[in-house]
């Protein structure tokens, strides 16, 4: 029960890695909020959790708007007093679309998820972690945040992102007591996909060989993300602070 008496919000919890993760907080003790913009989704999580006793709370909030942002916040804030992690965990694929392709709508869409959303949820919080003297954030980046055949060119740019978000914060905030790292999945058995729709077929063909050939065999399960997640917030981790942590198999060894 490490996480007694602490309170964690997750974004993008409906599914996968996000549901993985609420649930391994709870295991540990944590009370929970759980974000996302899927509303029925997030209806049905945290009504299963509740009902098995599970100390949870959902909220349905889109991470790219300030004052969604704001009201998930509050939520913890109001429901169990406080907030100790914050995992910004909610993300969106890019269809494999190189840049010269990539429409504003699309660039937008991806940006306002991935590295806007996070961004957002970092600046409120971390007024509030200050005022308690310290705080976690855990940000969930991607393997395209360390490589650049990963993915599209939008998604590959918001995980990089993500990654200079994470060390930044870290940076100007680990002598007050805040600690900001990320994990780096690669390939996870999860719904995410390549972004719904048809993807490109140049960008597709092109990144698919390289991921083939150098990625590991074995996919990873969400509860082995959510389990490095959970360490990194953890005080096993107390003095882990801007670290950028694969948990792809050994992909980014390759």
């Amino acid at each position: 029960m490490r996480f007694e008496q602490q309170v964690a919000l997750v974004t993008g919890a409906a599914s996968g890695i996000g549901r993985a993760i609420v649930q391994r907080f709870l295991a540990d003790g944590a009370a929970v909020v759980a974000v996302d913009v899927v509303e029925a989704a997030l209806h049905t999580l945290v009504e299963g959790l509740q009902a098995d006793g599970a100390k949870v709370t959902g909220c349905v909030a889109n991470v790219a708007l300030d004052a969604d942002v704001t009201s998930m916040l509050a939520t913890a804030t109001s429901t169990f007093g406080r907030l100790d992690i914050l995992c910004n965990n909610a993300g969106i694929m890019d269809l494999m679309t190189p840049a010269a392709d990539v429409s504003l709508e699309l660039w937008e869409r991806v940006m306002s998820v991935n590295l806007y959303g996070p961004f957002l949820a970092c600046r409120q919080a971390i007024p509030i972690f200050l005022e308690q003297g310290g705080g976690n954030i855990v940000n969930t980046s991607s393997e395209a945040g360390l490589r650049g055949g990963a993915a599209g060119t939008a998604y590959t740019v918001s995980k990089h992102g993500v990654v200079g978000l994470t060390r930044s914060i870290a940076f100007h905030y680990g002598e007050r007591g805040i600690r900001c790292n990320a994990v780096c999945p690669g390939g996870v058995a999860t719904a995410i996909g390549i972004g719904g729709a048809a993807p490109h077929e140049a960008g597709l063909a092109r990144v698919m060989p390289f991921v083939q050939a150098s990625a590991p065999s074995r996919i990873s399960q969400p509860e082995e993300i959510a389990a490095a997640i959970a360490f990194l917030a953890s005080k096993d981790a107390s003095n882990i602070n801007g670290a950028i942590l694969p948990v792809d198999g050994g992909w980014f060894a390759a």
